[in-house]
């Protein structure tokens, strides 16, 4: 009987032992892995967007080719329409707007329209330098880089992701096992934004060009609170980050750990308090793939 007892107590802990060991090496791999691509999302700037000679070449090197072409074709098309408007308007009495404001918004909307790719990238790049600015404080401040890379190496300091000593039964382990999908969970969400971006520089050209009709100039507002929610993400990063190298690494105690699991979701949920401050759309993947499990129910 103490046999029996003494044989299935080794078989747990084999099994245990091996649950640790592949959890170990699961979470070391995410660490290795996502550190450089989260800094690479995360912080995005002119040459991590326009890196690729196909988005300028797609987006049109000048208004005669790419994106920009069609853009100045609904251009012509717009002319023609308030043309034709303008000539009913004579013959029904309903007014329009003014020819004059009309030819002044033309000219404005149109040359914004096709300088859109230097709009956008002014916009990534004054972003890009508060985003950089805060995290140079944080290197003054704390002399480290504030970076995915150096957060991670100060978490395993405080959560052990040693084979030898994680038991993810443990609540070191759990905690760990928190921390880890949570990278996961930022990779898709900042993966998510980095690709919106790029979408919306591409839909720029026609954003700009609603605003010359009133009644489709909501195009252009709801455009540019996406974008700017998206951008503005990149600053509140690096407040958290910064925040989340105040906390002391070198404790083991409980509340450490906490308040660093609490700043994890505090970097998963920034897209949520932008949007509850601009608006915009939400990039959290999980929380988009729950909410059309509903949807479909």
């Amino acid at each position: 009987m103490e046999e029996t007892i003494s044989n299935t107590a080794n078989i747990s802990q084999i099994i245990i032992e091996t649950i640790n060991t592949l959890l170990s090496t699961l979470f070391s791999s995410i660490d290795n892995s996502v550190y450089d691509l989260l800094d690479k999302l995360a912080f995005i700037n002119v040459t991590t967007i326009f890196d690729n000679s196909l988005i300028e070449k797609l987006f049109g090197y000048n208004s005669s080719n790419g994106i920009l072409i069609i853009a100045n074709s609904l251009l012509f098309a717009v002319c023609l329409y308030y043309c034709f408007k303008l000539l009913y308007s004579h013959l029904t009495g309903v007014p329009i707007d003014n020819p004059y404001q009309f030819i002044f918004k033309l000219l404005i909307f149109g040359i914004l329209m096709n300088a859109s790719y230097f709009v956008c990238e002014f916009f990534i790049y004054f972003i890009s330098l508060i985003s950089a600015a805060i995290r140079d404080v944080g290197l003054f401040v704390f002399d480290q880089n504030i970076t995915f890379s150096a957060l991670i190496e100060n978490l395993n300091s405080t959560i052990s992701v040693d084979s030898s000593s994680l038991n993810i039964f443990s609540f070191d382990g759990l905690l760990k096992s928190l921390c880890s999908i949570s990278f996961i969970n930022l990779v898709l969400s900042y993966s998510l934004r980095y690709i919106m971006v790029k979408v919306l520089i591409l839909v720029t050209p026609f954003a700009i060009l609603s605003l010359i009709n009133s009644s489709t100039s909501w195009f252009f507002k709801a455009w540019l609170k996406i974008f700017l929610s998206l951008l503005f993400l990149q600053p509140l990063i690096s407040i958290i980050l910064l925040i989340f190298f105040t906390l002391d690494f070198s404790s083991s105690d409980i509340t450490s750990k906490i308040l660093c699991v609490g700043a994890m979701y505090a970097l998963i949920k920034s897209n949520s308090y932008v949007q509850h401050f601009i608006g915009g759309i939400s990039t959290d993947v999980f929380a988009n793939i729950k909410s059309l499990k509903t949807k479909f129910k």
